[in-house]
């Protein structure tokens, strides 16, 4: 490349992207000047990820460059390669230019994810299960807040608040709490009762009215 300041910044950006990303992290310019024979990799950090080094020659991409008009190539983003020794690489192609707009150098990332989709799949297979997340239902710390929690769930069950809930509504509600055993929980007929704003003696008549039939 003829201009040494572009060069030299391309130089210390790489530096610092392999830096930030560590050792599976691969970056490489591509020379596109007619000055270099074969279009080679004047420079590369990290080159043991697609075991290559600098005066390597040209890539597929370097090649899908050379044959396309400069104003139809676009820089290319995160997509999917592979090396011959079936390493998985996330890639990126940028095509740096001169102030004719011709292409002049390939900036390309390739980082190694093959140990990051083992994990992936490891964890997905950990975690996968029948159930809906927003369905889950909630550890209780103690039973005063498993209590509460079963409240909760007579609201959303009959679809409203207790203030707007018919007789029979609550008759409902309150049934639901009984088939969940939430009166085995010690003095929860006084709750269960303030929570609806009946007696305790009416709750035992809803739960009664069940259990008639």
């Amino acid at each position: 490349m003829s201009d040494v300041s572009n060069l030299d910044f391309m130089k210390r950006l790489a530096k610092g992207i392999t830096s930030q990303f560590g050792r599976n992290c691969e970056v490489l310019i591509h020379d596109l000047s007619s000055g270099y024979k074969d279009y080679p990799i004047i420079l590369i950090e990290n080159g043991h990820v697609t075991h290559r080094s600098n005066d390597d020659g040209p890539s597929r991409i370097v090649l899908d460059a050379l044959k396309h008009s400069p104003d139809s190539i676009e820089d290319k983003l995160n997509y999917i390669t592979k090396t011959q020794d079936g390493k998985i690489l996330k890639s990126s192609t940028i095509y740096i230019r001169d102030d004719k707009n011709k292409p002049i150098a390939i900036f390309c990332i390739n980082y190694d994810i093959t140990e990051l989709t083992i994990s992936s799949n490891c964890i997905e297979s950990l975690i996968s299960h029948t159930d809906s997340i927003q369905d889950a239902s909630t550890i209780p710390q103690n039973v005063n807040q498993l209590l509460d929690d079963l409240l909760s769930e007579s609201v959303k069950k009959i679809g409203k608040p207790v203030p707007l809930m018919s007789k029979e509504e609550k008759i409902v509600a309150i049934q639901f709490l009984n088939d969940s055993g939430a009166f085995l929980i010690t003095k929860a007929g006084d709750k269960i009762a303030n929570f609806f704003g009946i007696s305790k003696y009416s709750i035992y008549n809803y739960v009664d009215i069940k259990n008639k039939f």
